[in-house]
């Protein structure tokens, strides 16, 4: 994309997360819901389809471009982002890492457009950042496929209109074999969705359980048709791979916007008749969150180069996706120390960041999982069984 392009799309979205979602955010968190007037935005300014490719009626912005974009919506409340995200990353993903093309044409354009919510349907109650134990089954039956089983915390599954389902369609194969990837509509009889979760943070970001009971889909809608059979584990892998690089983003921007929010504090709250800026131990701490989202923006940045000329699409996101999930935790915690009492306080955004930022953490591979895959890439055979 042309620079000065990316520029205006950059300062559209940063215009609009600051003056028409921030001032929302106590509503959003009240009411556990976006307001209709922002989806709407949403979906006119092209949010729901900034990585779709172009041909398929999205933005396709590389992922240096994407990643600027996602510290941009980091910088309020995550439900905001949570809205098109399945859209764009790992459920939108599905179908461009693996989809046939006549797949893409059908679902890609109206995912763009913000038509169709998708959902990304791998977590299960046994299986979550490893896959291997999935329980949900696909039989073939003549020219259909029958899907049982119950699928946990996906998110945006109460608003979804298709969900990506893996299931396994090869009992035989063991670990990560043997598993394929489903296009099932919302309304496909036998699938059912749960109440929503309640949630320690991200209000306004629903999740919930998805029920498969005896669910019958057409062989096309096998992502990848008769080349996807058993090909899940690999196309869930380059999904999670690149949901990770945008969480990472996100996290950033979350740190700025915490940074922001610490500055802003300290200058202005005084004890013993000067503002607490002054004080030693205070600009210790607003050194180490500014250092910490300093170099979390660099890391994403330089993964994000190393993504799009394809060097590192492994070990890099997983990189990332640790720190920059773990730095903007102690962003968020050292924001609400200097705020003291008034840090704990509902209706003080640190506060609300804080319980927010503990899920980025655990999603898209919790921290264990990213160290095992930096690890094994570093270590090489050595490290496996």
């Amino acid at each position: 994309m042309d620079v000065d392009d990316l520029q205006a799309i950059l300062g559209s979205v940063r215009e609009f997360v600051r003056t028409e979602v921030v001032p929302l955010e106590g509503r959003i968190e009240e009411e556990d819901a976006i307001p209709e007037g922002i989806v709407a935005q949403c979906k006119e300014m092209g949010l729901y389809g900034f990585t779709i490719p172009e041909q398929y009626g999205g933005l396709g912005l590389n992922s240096v471009e994407e990643v600027q974009l996602a510290m941009e919506l980091g910088w309020t409340t995550p439900a905001l982002r949570s809205l098109f995200g399945t859209n764009n990353g790992i459920a939108g993903h599905v179908l461009m890492e693996g989809g046939t093309e006549e797949q893409k044409k059908a679902w890609l354009p109206r995912l763009a457009s913000g038509e169709v919510t998708a959902s990304f349907g791998l977590t299960e109650a046994d299986a979550g950042s490893d896959p291997s134990a999935l329980a949900t089954r696909a039989t073939r039956d003549g020219d259909q496929w029958v899907l049982d089983g119950t699928k946990r915390y996906i998110t945006n599954s109460p608003v979804a209109d298709v969900i990506m389902v893996f299931a396994r369609t090869n009992p035989e194969a063991r670990g990560n074999r043997g598993i394929s990837a489903f296009l099932v509509p919302k309304d496909t009889p036998g699938l059912s969705v749960g109440p929503k979760d309640a949630k320690m943070g991200q209000a306004g970001a629903w999740t919930a359980d998805v029920h498969l009971d005896g669910v019958r889909v057409p062989h096309e809608n096998l992502v990848g048709g008769d080349e996807g059979v058993d090909t899940g584990f690999q196309i869930a892998a380059k999904c999670l791979a690149h949901g990770r690089l945008h969480i990472a983003a996100v996290c950033t921007g979350m740190a700025a916007r915490l940074v922001h929010e610490t500055t802003e504090f300290a200058k202005t709250r005084e004890q013993g008749g000067a503002p607490i800026a002054r004080f030693q131990l205070i600009q210790g701490l607003v050194a180490d969150s500014v250092t910490d989202h300093l170099a979390g923006r660099a890391l994403v940045m330089e993964t994000a180069r190393a993504f799009d000329a394809g060097t590192d699409r492994i070990a890099g996101p997983s990189a990332a996706k640790y720190f920059c999930s773990e730095m903007v935790g102690r962003v968020a915690d050292r924001a609400v120390q200097v705020h003291g009492g008034a840090g704990y306080m509902r209706g003080v955004a640190v506060e609300r960041f804080f319980r927010d930022a503990r899920l980025f953490r655990i999603y898209e591979g919790t921290s264990q999982i990213q160290q095992v895959i930096i690890a094994r890439d570093a270590l090489g055979p050595a490290a496996r069984g």
